[in-house]
């Protein structure tokens, strides 16, 4: 077979494993900032606000903690929401990601053929530079990015920088008009982390077309090339700067970059460094929230090692960049360790996280693939069956990108859902707080209340100032009954987190549901006072005020929320409802539940209760028992409505078919107790 057919059948069989390693992926679900970003943003469910993202930064996020300046992102965000026609499947989400890699790898093809091209040209690099984009698209960690659908910052960023690197080096038209600055531009709106390309390329310009090794910088004839170089790269510095003035002036008050101390953040990288490079050679050990803790101190011998470490991988970038040859490794290197900067001296909430690396990973698989073509070139050479060394090669190429399609392949079961991704983190890294808390908060779902408690009491200890930690404890002892420590909990997340929405949201839901209906008002008011678009806050304070029967308050909130959202159903339906003249128990019906359904009589049933007109209530728990007889809740409203009206022998028989169906339903026992302590006194 000739070459230009090994070539095709070799592409082929590239974008084949690609697709087959990440065909199980198409649905997986949302995780982490996906929550807020996409889950509870109302912005990205309305295509037509995405004029409004390029003007509004609050849009990015429900978190003002959150909330950046990233148009490019919330856009397309916006845009595949209008395609799958909601939340209910994340398939185009997942299939926009794919896309863009796969449109990166192409790229990268052409990338990497010029810059082995340019090192050494009597030679064809199309297999090497192709083998080596495979590899890429292969790498199990990739997929850390791939799967976790707002991280499409990291990956849709990378593609526009190797797609400005491209229509530098390989279009004298873009050169010469600069239009290699408008995939820039859009990486800038996409991630700041694009602001490394001038840095980039540079380094490019410096070893490859001022044809300078890293040593030449201490004598005069390298830095008259470090000067050509800077004059080449000076639009591109100029553009950035501007750029980067801009998204500060975007960027709202609110954002937090989330770690603490800056010093231990950044003392920990280097090793962070040597721990992503050992994920590159062996990606087995893969967390999707690690558990790796800031060093307390440069005594740490993990700091000398990753010092040790980087040093070593510097020594070899200027060792490579002596000979012409050799300057795609050194190339590479100073890739890896200039796109890890941002991260690394920017104190993020995690020190290290996987999805960092997608980026650093496109230079050092330049340095280690060519590294490799020179080791197989030498070898080859000393060998006189060169059928037996092809065949060998070739075996060793197939296991390896089988290999990568086969991890990634698993990487993505991992992230299927929550409870099989925080199951892995919690096995991987059994000392992070917040993995533990979200596995906890995925059998809280399954009403594994005892199994989630323990988890979170887990957690507690190793992260004892955790405000959401203590939010989702509160909900935890309100579902158990324990009012009084599920309260605690929720206002030491209030306290801990006095700028997070979220604690007085599930606070507010707390105190409704215990009828503290002013209270849960100022908890809502918060709630919206952080962040207006939250639809579920809107929601339950327009049900709060009609259970206080305040319609004129409910009303201005419906009619503020579909000025904010507009054709809301939630707000459409409570105005409707208002508007009709029906009673305070229907409207309060409708706002709590679907009219027609078992729920809305049972909601019925209890609004008459409470406005005294028991024969009402009677009705309504009838209707309710017609649609769902074995409805023990709609029986209890029976009894206690019979009790109201002293007849007791119905009071007593729909006591007892309650608790029949249901023995832990307290109230019907109480509601029963009363009517049978009643007949016998009477």
């Amino acid at each position: 077979m000739n070459k230009k057919r090994l070539f095709v059948l070799l592409a082929v069989t590239t974008a084949l494993l690609v697709l087959a390693a990440y065909g199980n992926s198409f649905h997986n679900s949302f995780h982490f900032d996906d929550s807020h970003t996409i889950v509870n943003n109302l912005y990205v469910k309305n295509i037509s606000n995405i004029p409004l993202f390029f003007r509004d930064s609050t849009t990015f996020s429900s978190l003002p903690s959150n909330q950046s300046y990233r148009p490019m992102v919330t856009s397309s965000l916006a845009i595949d929401y209008w395609l799958g026609k909601g939340l209910g499947d994340t398939f185009y989400f997942h299939l926009s990601m794919v896309i863009s890699f796969l449109i990166q790898g192409i790229l990268m093809y052409f990338l990497y053929l010029k810059i082995f091209d340019v090192a050494e040209d009597k030679t064809a690099h199309n297999l090497t530079a192709l083998i080596a984009v495979a590899g890429y698209l292969l790498h199990p960690a990739n997929a850390e990015t791939i799967n976790y659908i707002i991280s499409r910052s990291d990956s849709f960023s990378a593609m526009f920088i190797v797609l400005s690197l491209v229509l530098y080096v390989r279009s004298s038209l873009c050169r010469s008009w600069h239009l290699y600055l408008v995939p820039v531009a859009l990486g800038m709106l996409t991630k700041p982390i694009v602001a490394v390309f001038p840095l980039l390329l540079l380094v490019y310009l410096f070893l490859f077309e001022e044809k300078a090794s890293l040593t030449d910088l201490i004598s005069r004839k390298g830095l008259g090339s470090l000067y050509a170089a800077l004059r080449k790269t000076a639009p591109a510095l100029i553009f950035i700067v501007g750029m980067l003035i801009f998204l500060k002036m975007m960027e709202p008050p609110t954002w937090v970059a989330g770690g603490n101390s800056t010093f231990r953040y950044v003392i920990t990288q280097p090793y962070v460094v040597l721990k992503y490079c050992l994920s590159f050679f062996l990606p087995v050990f893969l967390s999707a929230d690690t558990d790796l803790k800031p060093l307390a101190s440069i005594a740490d011998s993990r700091f000398f090692v990753g010092i040790i470490f980087l040093a070593s991988l510097l020594l070899i970038a200027i060792r490579s960049s002596k000979k012409e040859t050799l300057r795609p490794i050194s190339f590479g290197i100073l890739w890896f360790i200039i796109t890890l900067v941002p991260t690394s001296l920017i104190p993020l909430a995690e020190v290290m996280n996987d999805h960092r690396v997608f980026l650093p990973y496109v230079g050092l698989m330049i340095s280690v693939s060519w590294g490799v073509n020179l080791l197989l070139r030498r070898f080859r050479h000393q060998f006189s069956a060169r059928i037996l060394y092809n065949t060998a090669v070739t075996s060793v190429l197939a296991i390896f990108l089988l290999a990568g399609c086969y991890g990634t392949h698993r990487r993505n079961e991992v992230w299927r859902s929550e409870e099989t991704l925080w199951h892995d983190v919690v096995e991987k890294s059994p000392q992070n707080g917040r993995g533990l808390m979200n596995y906890g908060v995925v059998l809280m779902e399954k009403a594994d209340y005892t199994g989630a408690e323990k988890y979170f009491l887990q957690a507690l200890v190793l992260t004892p100032n955790y405000g959401r930690l203590h939010t989702n404890l509160g909900v935890l002892h309100a579902a158990i009954g324990n009012t009084a420590q599920a309260e605690e909990y929720f206002r030491k997340a209030v306290s801990l987190q006095p700028q997070d929405p979220l604690p007085y949201f599930y606070y507010a839901g707390f105190l409704k549901k215990r009828s503290r209906y002013p209270e849960a008002i100022t908890n809502l008011e918060k709630t919206l006072a952080l962040y207006a678009a939250n639809m579920d806050a809107r929601s339950l304070l327009m049900e709060t005020y009609l259970k206080l029967g305040d319609f004129r308050k409910a009303t201005g909130i419906a009619a503020e929320t579909l000025r904010l959202a507009p054709g809301d159903k939630q707000a459409t339906m409570y105005l409707t409802a208002i508007n009709s003249g029906s009673s305070k128990a229907e409207i309060t019906a409708a706002a709590e539940s679907t009219p027609g359904t078992p729920e809305y009589y049972l909601n019925l049933s209890l609004g008459y209760y409470q406005g005294g007109e028991f024969a009402k209530c009677i009705t309504a728990a009838q209707s309710a028992l017609q649609l769902k007889p074995n409805y023990d809740l709609a029986l209890n409203n029976l009894c206690a409505a019979y009790n109201s009206i002293q007849q007791w022998d119905k009071a007593i028989k729909a006591g007892e078919q309650a608790i029949q169906l249901n023995p832990a339903n307290q109230l019907a026992r109480n509601n029963l107790a009363w009517a049978k302590n009643q007949k016998t006194t009477r």
